[in-house]
């Protein structure tokens, strides 16, 4: 099931002609104060209601896409936790990283269509990484891999927003990721039963209607049953929280003003979000690949113009 909040954060399901179905009615005994707690309470009791969402479903009579806000699935999740370098990159790595991750501020989600706002900070590039995320489904602590995936709800289109270059003397990875819209996610939450295996999914990203990471979720260093584990061993994970399993690093690029940004995890649907900056910076459109491809120096493409630009 596809599940979702749109216009004034009324729940739906995504119907079997795609459109957005009504199903407030179904979950209005949940007790909630914002939606997060009425997410959170159909994830720990969806046997229930599961049911209920599926005759809703059938019953018809859903909006277009297009008619309706489509909201953050999860307004306001607890944590957000982030694999760091969890990738192969296509095997350029000689071998795994050694597990990390960090976590990023509830306050960064934004849905689909929304905008994520490049910041008046000195920032040498903005990045967006495509993630698969993972919804918790009931509270995990301590979980082994063997029972990882017990914990798993579903799975959400994630970008990983990044302002890098804040440095040095800043908590870099504070700076870097917990921005206010440097989260954005959906447009629906996928149930786990409707993705066979998540470890062979296609992950892509378009800027401006251009590829520029295309990847495999296979090519994961850590694998989703050792990140869950790893991250309940740190804290306790709750449901309705999001865990991103991280990115192939190699399509990385500059996030611009009047971008239009696309993710598609492979049975996750299409999450577009805008990209503004009132500077008005740029960047060239090489991929992190294309510029190493090129010889050229640093990590990324350098900013070409604008506040900030380097001087020469």
């Amino acid at each position: 099931m596809k599940i979702l909040f749109f216009d004034e954060f009324a729940m739906g399901v995504i119907g079997d002609d795609g459109t957005v179905v009504d199903v407030s009615a179904a979950v209005a005994d949940i007790p909630h104060h914002q939606p997060q707690d009425q997410m959170r309470g159909l994830i720990e009791n969806y046997g229930e209601y599961q049911g209920r969402l599926a005759e809703a479903a059938s019953a018809g009579g859903g909006a277009a896409a297009d008619d309706v806000r489509i909201r953050p699935p999860l307004p306001r999740p607890l944590n957000i936790d982030c694999m760091a370098v969890n990738y192969m990159e296509d095997g350029t790595r000689d071998e795994p990283a050694p597990i990390n991750g960090f976590h990023k501020s509830p306050s960064s989600i934004i849905g689909h269509g929304d905008t994520m706002v490049l910041q008046d900070i000195p920032a040498t590039v903005f990045e967006g990484e495509a993630e698969l995320g993972l919804v918790i489904g009931k509270r995990a602590t301590d979980v082994g891999e063997a029972d990882a995936m017990d914990h798993v709800f579903g799975y959400v289109n994630f970008i990983d927003g990044s302002a890098r270059g804040l440095g040095p003397g800043m908590n870099t990875f504070f700076m870097m990721k917990s921005r206010e819209t440097y989260a954005p996610i959906g447009p629906y939450i996928v149930t786990k039963d409707e993705i066979a295996d998540p470890q062979t999914l296609r992950v892509r990203l378009w800027n401006n209607g251009v590829v520029k990471q295309d990847f495999n979720t296979d090519d994961m260093a850590h694998k989703i049953p050792r990140c869950v584990e790893w991250a309940s061993h740190c804290h306790t994970l709750e449901p309705g929280d999001i865990l991103a399993t991280g990115t192939n690093h190699r399509g990385l690029h500059a996030f611009q003003d009047g971008d239009v940004v696309e993710l598609e995890v492979e049975g996750c649907g299409r999450l577009r979000i805008n990209i503004r900056d009132e500077l008005k910076r740029t960047w060239g459109p090489d991929t992190r690949l294309e510029h190493a491809e090129k010889g050229l120096e640093g990590a990324h493409t350098p900013q070409l113009t604008g506040k900030y630009a380097p001087e020469g």
